[in-house]
């Protein structure tokens, strides 16, 4: 069993790998006003979860473009773009998962993802801001 600095300190990294310069802003706004909260989904999700050895980087951002795409979340669905891309995702792969989740989750949100992501697929990895995921550098 980790320690909670372990599982966080992990998470960290994970979101470091993901996003190359690091964790982001929405943790940062999550722990002001609910620190606890932004400290656990650090820890579990990132520190538990995608830390896990069962799948690479990739495949856990492919199959994370999958279900938001489904459920239409898309700015948590730009976030997994970025990362899918900075982990070494191609944009066709991308695309590919989202024609995908058209087959299970329908056209509309397939078609939405598409259109909300217009930008990442089209300028790749390198080309404006990082993916945003959860930061909270420093706080407990």
């Amino acid at each position: 069993m980790s320690l909670p600095d372990e599982r966080y300190r992990r998470g960290v990294e994970v979101l470091q790998r993901l996003s190359g310069d690091g964790p982001g802003q929405i943790a940062d706004e999550i722990a002001e006003v609910a620190p606890d909260f932004a400290r656990m989904t650090i820890e579990f999700l990132f520190g538990d979860l995608y830390s896990r050895a069962g799948l690479d980087l990739r495949t856990r951002e492919l199959a994370a473009v999958a279900a938001l795409a489904s459920l239409g979340r898309l700015a948590h669905l730009r976030a997994h773009v970025g990362a899918a891309l900075h982990v070494g995702c191609t944009a066709e792969e991308v695309v590919e998962i989202l024609m995908q989740t058209a087959i299970h989750a329908g056209f509309p949100p397939a078609l939405d993802a598409l259109a909300g992501c217009h930008d990442l697929l089209v300028a790749g990895p390198r080309s404006g801001a990082p993916p945003t995921f959860p930061s909270l550098e420093g706080r407990s």
